[in-house]
């Protein structure tokens, strides 16, 4: 992505954007290519997102600090329902939101019930289209959608991008920015993220493991950090964490045959543990069961806290 520059002498502005989408709809990559750096899990597998993670984007214009959100859909199941309602409340005091809409899927009872979302937002949202670079994009039909739908919102501030390909990326910003309020940065102009090390390393085991798992096990599983250690004069960062799953035949399939599975998921963990840590990585990583997690109360607000 190639830095936006601000040719006049305007004062910074600062805002805080909620990412709204339903699932796969690019909201990860959207982050991740406007940050530059790996920040939320990218995978084809929906309801990857389960926290509100948050990204910092540093411009000649200012700061604007994004909230990846879980995609919003339609579930009675109990963690589905935490999802939603995680997006729900990242609405409340943000200065805007950034609605990003597939354009290589037709828009149905799921993307009617996302723009409900934003009908009394409609002042301070931004829409991108994402995925123009796909031969099934369609985006005039998605643009009729959003003018049916949520009227207010000017044609100047809808978009056509494509967050892999980092296409459109800068022209999404600086609409952001034209409606963000003025105010000085919150963040150091270095800081790309405010994800504490346990929650990072809890990211990123998962989302391997879930590139690298099939059919519903991606959706059972969730990473515990059992300890952190600094050795070696600090030098060495040792972790010992836990891929959680609800069977015990779901573990036997996350350890694959002679360990090779669990044994990639770690190799894969570490080197992207690598790039963003300058300390050796030493990653002591199990499989354990926690049966049923998904159906209980306890768990689901560890992991995934209410507001």
């Amino acid at each position: 992505m190639n830095e936006i520059e601000s040719n006049t002498n305007e004062p910074l502005k600062t805002a805080v954007v909620a990412i709204i989408g339903r699932p796969s709809a690019g909201k990860s990559t959207f982050l991740n290519t406007a940050c530059q750096e790996n920040v939320s899990i990218v995978s084809p597998i929906p309801q990857t997102t389960r926290n509100p993670i948050k990204g910092i984007v540093n411009t000649s214009y200012g700061q604007l600090i994004f909230i990846d959100t879980p995609g919003y859909h339609d579930s009675e199941k109990k963690l589905n329902l935490r999802l939603k309602s995680v997006t729900e409340n990242q609405l409340d005091d943000i200065d805007c939101v950034l609605y990003i809409i597939d354009s290589t899927r037709e828009p149905g009872e799921e993307e009617i019930h996302t723009a409900a979302l934003l009908k009394k937002l409609q002042g301070k949202t931004v829409v991108a289209i994402n995925k123009t670079d796909a031969p099934a994009s369609k985006p005039k039909p998605i643009a009729l959608f959003i003018k049916e739908n949520l009227p207010e919102i000017p044609e100047n501030r809808i978009f056509e991008m494509s967050a892999r390909d980092d296409i459109g990326i800068n022209e999404v910003l600086k609409g952001l920015y034209d409606i963000s309020p003025i105010g000085d940065p919150i963040y150091d102009e270095d800081t790309y993220t405010d994800q504490n090390l346990t929650f990072r390393v809890c990211e990123i085991i998962r989302g391997e493991a879930i590139n690298r798992l099939e059919q519903e096990i991606p959706h059972a599983v969730y990473v515990e950090v059992a300890d952190v250690e600094h050795r070696n004069e600090g030098k060495k960062l040792w972790i010992r964490a836990f891929l959680c799953v609800e069977r015990e035949s779901q573990k036997g399939i996350v350890i694959g045959k002679g360990a090779s599975k669990i044994k990639e998921i770690r190799m894969a963990a570490i080197k992207k543990l690598s790039e963003i840590y300058i300390q050796k990585i030493d990653l002591d990583l199990q499989v354990k069961v926690d049966k049923n997690w998904r159906q209980r109360d306890i768990t689901i607000n560890r992991l995934i806290p209410k507001n």
